[in-house]
């Protein structure tokens, strides 16, 4: 099935609980547009019920060169400020949303697509990809959620000098440091991603939800307060049917135990 909120910027693939999304911008390096995250949020808001996860990707040489610099030459300030919630929103909606989503990272992963990159539940880098932020060579700041989310992945002190120096991070430094979880040769990314997403499809919607929404809120809360949301989700996973026949198939041995791969 193919269907798109915009075909010229942004693609949608559907193949039974798979969804492939893709940036199609790959004339401006997948240059992230008010348009564009617009169109991409409404892709995931009409995802339909049968898709259980999605895929990410950028087309061409790059996942995405960031912010589309011509949209600030004239902007004043108030109008980058409504610029940026739309950014949040977009990416609010995909990182709280119910279908989690792996990205394939290749080629340029820089300022707007870094920030996009790092509201993804799953990123996969490929051996070409190279990460930046290039903000305060160019005069701007962050402004697409990236001083909160990238923070939350590599802290930040690295954040600080990433985006001093502007330096140029590749795929196994990223990596190490956090901002990508699997690196692969050039063009096996797909692969992994659809490997990965059809383990994450096969996982309990319901567990999956509470690993997408309270996770994150646990992360930010004290002590007291988190256990008290694990326990209140752990509860509610655990009362429901599909679990109860989960928990009984790996009781009567019908399920796999965990082994090492």
């Amino acid at each position: 099935m193919n269907s798109s909120a915009s075909p010229n910027l942004v693609e949608l693939d559907i193949d039974g609980p798979l969804a492939t999304i893709t940036l199609n911008r790959a004339h401006k390096r997948n240059a992230l547009s008010v348009q564009l995250l617009n169109d991409l949020q409404l892709t995931f808001d009409n995802l339909p019920s049968t898709v259980k996860t999605a895929i990410l990707l950028g087309a061409g040489e790059h996942f995405s060169a960031g912010l589309d610099l011509s949209e600030l030459t004239e902007s004043t300030a108030v109008e980058g400020m409504q610029a940026s919630a739309i950014w949040y929103e977009a990416f609010r909606k995909i990182q709280f949303g119910r279908v989690p989503v792996i990205t394939v990272l290749h080629g340029a992963v820089v300022g707007g697509g870094l920030e996009l990159a790092s509201a993804l539940h799953i990123r996969i880098a490929e051996e070409n990809a190279y990460f930046a932020l290039p903000e305060g060579q160019r005069g701007i700041f962050l402004g697409g959620s990236g001083s909160v989310r990238i923070t939350k992945l590599i802290g930040f002190s690295r954040l600080t000098e990433m985006m001093l120096t502007g330096r140029v991070i590749n795929a196994d430094e990223a990596h190490r440091i956090g901002l990508a979880h699997y690196v692969v040769p050039n063009g096996e990314g797909l692969n992994l991603a659809k490997e990965l997403a059809l383990k994450v499809a096969a996982n309990a919607s319901l567990s999956n939800y509470a690993i997408l929404n309270a996770l994150p809120l646990i992360a930010e809360q004290p002590m007291s307060h988190g256990l008290l949301t694990e326990a209140l989700m752990s509860a509610i996973t655990q009362s429901d049917p599909e679990a109860k026949s989960r928990l009984n198939a790996f009781l009567d041995k019908r399920a796999s135990k965990v082994a090492p791969a």
